[in-house]
């Protein structure tokens, strides 16, 4: 044991060659009868003769510290959503960045106070105002400063898998689970607070966790109050469980009651410090972490009196972290909003019984009051699309996403339903599942927006556009889109038409591949425009605003982004949490790694519609290169089931679809070249080439009396869609994530080249039987440029990897695309010799591989 010297007040004014040193008594004179004060020169000091602590010993020392409040040199009084005193050590909290800047960075707490041991330890006020700190949280990460606290356990029903990516809860009533013995429950208000808390002390390990946590844990009921917590709204929990102690530690604090607070006397003077803004005490990364801001957006929505103003609720936003879990809840609605709201519509249209809260888990119900959640009925159908939710989260209908949210997602490119109309009918079922409620005048202003912005008309058949002109709302009696719209869309549509077959006819049959890919300007139509040209065309006078309110759709630039990416949290420091990432606009030196996104709540996370008016094109390019199309891109979505099971040289398609005179579909492929990767590809479908079978879910039904009429579902809300048709096609030569082309070849032969898959009917990968789409005209041309994007979605659905391509050409037959090691971690199962393993049974067919395609001809 180290001998501790101390010098006493008396002895100051001694000469330095005669001053006597107290030495502390060793652990055996404590013990002794004998024992006394030695008074002893600096020139002979004590021999030590304690046995060393082991780390283990030692740490569990000071941990008992904590529990036992033992030789505690400061008193902390904390007041937030509970108030207690907490007896702890300096040297232990300065390990927080928050602690470390009240202690030693020159504030009034940063000098100890001469005062006796009877007195106690110096007490210090610490106010949190910040209302997602409770107590659970900062007790919690208080302990982990001491090396202890409790382990934190995640319920499996929360989190989703591959084989339930909607997680367990979703399907399955009342799943009940045993926490272990020791362990806290890691609820996801109590993730949120852990989150908070462990930014506001600064503790970064801690705010790793929670983060990673929260990501993991994305699914039907926990996807709004991330969401909510994301766009800086206070945690939604019940009061009463704020002020519950963390497990183990429910004797560290000492609880102030309402009688104790009053007579308990406090120095004004250390109130002081911590009543400024906590930020100003760390770096400038955690600025404005607990500053209360007003929210513009939530302004109206709230009561306001009229002696005192408008009400404004708190806004709590934690940087780049905050930003990370709006992506991933962004993400996830993205690729399972169309699922939920076939739930949510069904539950609407039940009888009306008492409102039951959404639960988050099955012990621990949210007090979140949604009058739009209503226990299911049983279902009356032979075959739902996926197992009936006991509990009907709410997503889409009031109570879940605000207006303008639901008009964003709506509108965005990311947003997985298969085409135009079905992204129309969606839009119609969601309104009126709110209109139902009640008319909403400010509500009523999105729908306008989004009926006019949010669907691209052009892009339907004549049959469509003619059936939503007379499709009428029956809450409103009025049609949902203004005939105008209509009207222009159709102008668009046969302007377009007109360039394409208007083009002077190829030499070479549009059938057939051409001898060598042409340039890539040369085989344009010249639709595209640059921002210049945009400024160049405006007239001077700001009269016309016609011109200015033109409507014009970004041409791609290669780049590859991934949105709701966690990676790189575990680990790093406060000021790498907070790191911004490189912008998407400059390049990137490893072309293989997607960049992550840089996205905040002003883009809604990456959701944002890239459709910009004429004064939106020049603001957002000061270059003046950006190229623009007038007409929208074409909008798809694709889904492949078992890729796992699918051979090398082998590709699994989607459907076939039309747009402009030409017909695309998307195929996947593994490929075992350097490693493990999956590729996907664009390709342009010959018109005389037979139209490959489309992937599709197998289930047990199918495998042995499967109905007759069955055919593979993406979310379908209604009975107008047409299935969509697919194509054969031909070997790529690919490069590592870099894109890659199908050269020009024959049919495949059975040399060896790579064929599309059929599949036999109870084999996997399944697929279903092709159909060819509509073609109202066909484009003569054998090559034609076109931009494109593939956005694939993760498995559960909470992050998505971006893929976008400048123009290319696609002559016939001819495919582009990525390949990518990441797409293969995330749908490919691997053994451990690192191949993928052969999968035995059919996958559920909620665990697939969805991808939306945007693409556009110039």
């Amino acid at each position: 044991m180290m001998t501790l010297l101390t010098t006493s007040a008396a002895e100051a004014n001694f000469p330095s060659s005669a001053r006597v040193l107290h030495v502390s008594p060793s652990l055996p004179d404590l013990y002794s009868s004998t024992h006394h004060t030695h008074r002893l020169r600096r020139s002979s000091p004590p021999m030590n003769t304690a046995a060393a602590l082991s780390s283990v010993d030692l740490q569990q020392h000071i941990y008992n510290s904590l529990l036992e409040s033992r030789t505690a040199d400061v008193s902390l009084h904390v007041y937030g959503t509970w108030e207690a005193i907490y007896k702890l050590h300096r040297v232990i909290l300065i390990q927080s960045g928050f602690f470390s800047s009240l202690f030693t960075a020159g504030f009034l707490e940063s000098s100890p106070k001469l005062r006796s041991h009877l007195q106690g330890p110096e007490e210090i006020d610490v106010i949190f105002d910040d209302r997602n700190i409770t107590r659970a949280a900062f007790e919690i990460c208080i302990a982990r400063l001491y090396g202890g606290g409790p382990p934190l356990y995640v319920p499996p029903s929360i989190i989703p898998t591959t084989s339930q990516p909607l997680t367990p809860s979703f399907s399955s009533p009342s799943l009940s689970f045993d926490t272990p013995k020791g362990h806290h429950t890691a609820t996801p208000q109590l993730l949120l607070s852990l989150l908070a808390t462990a930014v506001y002390l600064s503790i970064p390990s801690m705010a790793s966790q929670a983060v990673n946590c929260i990501m993991n844990t994305v699914g039907p009921y926990t996807v709004i109050p991330y969401l909510n917590f994301a766009i800086g709204k206070a945690i939604e929990a019940d009061p009463d469980r704020k002020a519950e102690a963390a497990v183990g530690l429910e004797n560290i604090a000492q609880l102030v009651t309402e009688n104790c607070a009053s007579s308990t006397s406090r120095s004004p003077l250390r109130t002081s410090s911590t009543k400024l803004d906590p930020a100003d005490d760390l770096s400038d990364k955690v600025l404005d972490l607990d500053v209360q801001k007003e929210d513009p957006a939530e302004s109206n929505e709230v009561e306001s009196e009229p002696d005192d103003g408008p009400i404004r609720e708190p806004y709590f936003h934690y940087g780049l972290l905050s930003d990370k879990i709006g992506e991933a809840a962004a993400c996830w609605i993205a690729r399972w909003g169309a699922d939920m709201l076939i739930h949510e519509e069904k539950a609407s249209r039940g009888p009306e019984l008492p409102v039951t809260p959404v639960p988050v888990l099955a012990q621990n119900v949210s007090s979140r009051k949604r009058a739009d959640t209503m226990p299911v009925k049983p279902s009356t159908s032979g075959e739902p699309i996926i197992p009936e939710p006991h509990v009907t989260p709410v997503i889409w209908a009031r109570g879940g996403l605000n207006s303008k949210w639901v008009r964003q997602i709506l509108g965005s490119n990311l947003l997985f339903v298969r085409g135009e109309k079905e992204r129309y009918d969606m839009a119609c079922t969601i309104v009126e599942l709110r209109r139902r409620h009640g008319i909403d005048e400010e509500e009523e202003k999105d729908w306008e927006i989004l009926f006019r912005e949010g669907i691209y008309y052009a892009n339907l058949l004549v049959d469509d556009i003619m059936a939503i002109s007379q499709h009428i709302s029956p809450t409103t009696g009025r049609p949902f889109v203004p005939l105008s719209v209509l009207q222009e869309a159709h102008w668009d549509q046969s302007l377009l038409r007109c360039q394409i077959t208007s083009k002077p006819n190829p030499t070479s049959s549009p059938s057939s591949p051409s001898l060598s890919p042409p340039p890539s300007r040369e085989k344009e139509l010249g639709l595209s425009i640059t921002t210049a040209e945009i400024l160049a065309r405006l007239p001077t006078s700001p009269s016309t605003v016609d011109d200015r309110d033109k409507p014009y759709y970004p041409v791609g630039h290669d780049s590859s982004v991934r949105i709701g990416d966690s990676g790189g949290i575990e680990g790093a420091s406060m000021d790498q949490l907070f790191e911004s990432p490189p912008s998407l606009s400059s390049p990137t030196t490893d072309s293989k790694a997607p960049v992550r996104a840089t996205t905040t709540e002003a883009d809604f996370f990456g959701l944002k519609p890239e459709r910009q008016t004429a004064s939106g094109c020049i603001a957002s390019d000061a270059t003046g290169k950006a190229r623009w199309s007038p007409y929208p891109p074409f909008r798809f979505a694709v889904e492949f089931w078992d890729i796992d099971a699918l051979k090398e040289k082998s590709r699994l398609h989607s459907q076939t679809i039309w747009y402009a005179g030409s017909l695309f579909n998307v195929y996947v492929q593994v490929i075992r070249k350097k490693g493990i990767q999956l590729g996907v590809y664009l390709h342009r479908q010959s018109n005389i080439d037979p139209i490959p079978a489309p992937s599709a879910p197998l289930s047990l039904n199918r495998i042995g009396h499967a109905p007759a009429n069955r055919m593979p579902s993406l979310p379908q809300l209604s009975t107008s869609q047409s299935s969509p048709s697919v194509a054969t096609h031909y070997s790529p030569s690919v490069r590592p994530l870099s894109r890659s082309t199908t050269p020009n070849s024959s049919p495949p032969t059975s040399s060896g080249l790579a064929t599309s898959f059929t599949s036999l009917p109870s084999t996997i990968p399944a697929t279903s039987p092709a159909v060819a789409p509509s073609q109202p005209y066909r484009d003569p041309r054998p090559a034609i440029a076109a931009y494109f994007t593939i956005s694939c979605a993760s498995s559960t659905g909470s992050s998505i990897t971006r893929f976008t391509s400048v123009p290319d050409v696609f002559s016939v037959s001819q495919s582009w695309g990525w390949k990518s090691s990441s797409l293969r971690t995330e749908h490919l199962e691997v053994g451990p010799d690192g191949q993928p393993a052969e999968p035995t049974i059919p996958a559920p067919r909620l665990s697939s591989l969805r991808a939306t395609i945007v693409l556009g001809i110039v």
